[in-house]
């Protein structure tokens, strides 16, 4: 029995095998079906066999040749850099990096030096004007209470007159 005629027998059972309502699916042996897979397995041509053999090995020999690629990058890379620093140019570049770090480190310094009195001149005028602005607000509060104080002394007042006044009415009218 080939190959071919082990998958149509598949297929039938497959066909022919009880189906379950709404689920679009299928009752089948798992022993029939297990043992029918096996003997497809087994008739499969060991050039089946070989190709999956020789799929892996070429999937490990680029694995390898892709690890050797990236360690002879690095080793090159390594030699240049080597070659690169050596180079009177590179030393004179270094020497020029490291003057232009330390007139940036300068500039920066002075910077922040300048920055700093600034900052402090405007603290100095904030607090100034905190302090206006504070001693305005707290004489205008002062006004503020004693202008409530008075008035609430006129209506304590004239509802203490009212009430002496009602007291009179009362004791008079017995």
């Amino acid at each position: 029995m080939d190959v071919l005629k082990l998958l149509e027998y598949l297929m039938d059972i497959i066909e022919s095998s009880t189906k379950i309502p709404l689920l679009g699916k299928v009752l089948i042996s798992k022993k029939e079906a297990v043992d029918l897979i096996e003997q497809i397995i087994n008739y499969l041509p060991d050039e089946f066999k070989k190709a999956q053999w020789v799929f892996e090995e070429k999937e490990r020999i680029l694995s390898e040749a892709m690890k050797e690629s990236d360690i002879r990058r690095k080793e090159t890379m390594d030699m240049l850099k080597r070659s690169v620093e050596s180079h009177d140019i590179t030393r004179e570049a270094r020497l020029k990096a490291e003057e232009i770090i330390a007139a940036a480190q300068r500039d920066a310094k002075e910077m922040r030096l300048g920055a700093r009195e600034y900052a402090d001149v405007l603290l100095c005028q904030l607090e100034k004007q905190i302090d206006i602005q504070g001693n305005q607000m707290v004489t205008k509060l002062k006004l503020d209470v004693e202008g409530f104080i008075n008035n609430l002394e006129k209506d304590v007042e004239g509802n203490t007159t009212l009430l002496r006044e009602n007291i009179k009415e009362l004791r008079n009218t017995n």
